[in-house]
């Protein structure tokens, strides 16, 4: 990967239009949020981003897909189809979101490749059933390919394994040593990843 100084300073990065505040529209403040994020990728001020898309509680309405109640309550849906499907909704609009910054980070060359090559991506929550707030078998999408370490297009799962040992065996890729992380209980089979 060539770091900014490589490239030199005649480099020039196409900049989007800046907002004059914080964009009242959801979709619109996501989108100002990831084109942030490609940038300072692309001008290698940073290599690492945590983002919250959407908070646990959230009182967040999505009147703009049609889901006029708020967010956490309906995450609670005890068995009720008609929120089971506003949830799904929601969650399907939030991947739409991802998918965007997921395509900037294709179209963005970067040394030998796109920023998307040369990066892992993780987007999850932290618990997979809402209602129950069950902490196993979270469902979680890898994107990029971490520099040749992830090999994409699959759908892996594991059962009754704490999320905390992926996060371990992804700290290992990134030369960061822990014998533990949070409710770990081990490592990932790093090969499963990268077959």
């Amino acid at each position: 990967i060539q770091s900014a100084e490589a490239r030199g300073a005649s480099s020039e990065l196409a900049l989007p239009d800046r907002p004059t505040d914080i964009p009242d529209d959801f979709e619109e403040h996501a989108k100002v949020m990831f084109d942030l994020q490609v940038l300072a990728f692309q001008a290698d001020i940073t290599r690492v981003f945590s983002m919250l898309m959407a908070r646990e509680g959230s009182p967040r309405t999505y009147p703009q897909i049609g889901v006029n109640d708020s967010h956490h309550p309906i995450s609670h849906y005890a068995g009720e189809l008609e929120k089971i499907e506003k949830v799904a909704k929601i969650n399907a609009y939030h991947m739409k979101m991802f998918a965007y910054y997921l395509e900037r980070l294709k179209a963005t060359p970067d040394g030998d490749g796109t920023l998307l090559d040369h990066m892992t991506m993780m987007y999850g929550a932290g618990i997979a059933d809402s209602n129950s707030h069950d902490p196993y078998d979270i469902p979680i999408v890898m994107a990029g390919k971490g520099t040749g370490f992830l090999k994409g297009g699959r759908h892996i799962r594991f059962r009754d394994v704490p999320l905390a040992n992926l996060h371990l065996t992804l700290m290992d890729q990134f030369g960061v040593t822990m014998d533990k992380f949070g409710d770990s209980t081990g490592r990932v089979d790093v090969k499963i990843l990268s077959l």
